[in-house]
């Protein structure tokens, strides 16, 4: 079973930064992509960015592009994501997910990965 930890989130304000960061429980060959998406409230989880475990290559929404960057720590099995100039409409709660062949839980599909193991989430707040 894959389980996922985030910490991070917190208060800031518009203009400031947060750095997001998931701990993988499975080894790294055993999953094909680390995601980060978002859910404020009354709207869909939206996807903001991941990136393949294999090739290192990395999605953006347009939204975040130039204000969000997504790495990984391969030794500590960590998925980070750092978060700067955020806006208002970045505030939610975020979550961690992973396309794994061991995942279970619920599927969405983004950037041609099937995110199938999640976090529980940390929020963001974005206030003045």
């Amino acid at each position: 079973q894959v389980q996922l930890v985030e910490s991070g989130g917190g208060l800031v304000h518009p203009g400031g930064s947060l750095s997001l960061s998931c701990v993988v429980s499975v080894k790294n060959s055993d999953y094909y992509a680390v995601g980060w998406f978002r859910q404020a409230p009354g709207k869909e989880r939206e996807g903001v960015s991941c990136i393949s475990t294999s090739t290192g290559s990395t999605w953006y929404a347009d939204s975040v592009k130039d204000r969000f960057t997504i790495s990984r720590d391969h030794v500590q099995n960590t998925a980070l994501l750092q978060m700067n100039n955020l806006k208002p409409d970045d505030a939610g709660v975020y979550y961690c997910a992973v396309d794994s062949r061991y995942g279970g839980g619920p599927v969405l599909r983004w950037k041609g990965f099937r995110f199938n193991s999640w976090g529980r989430g940390t929020q963001v707040t974005i206030s003045s």
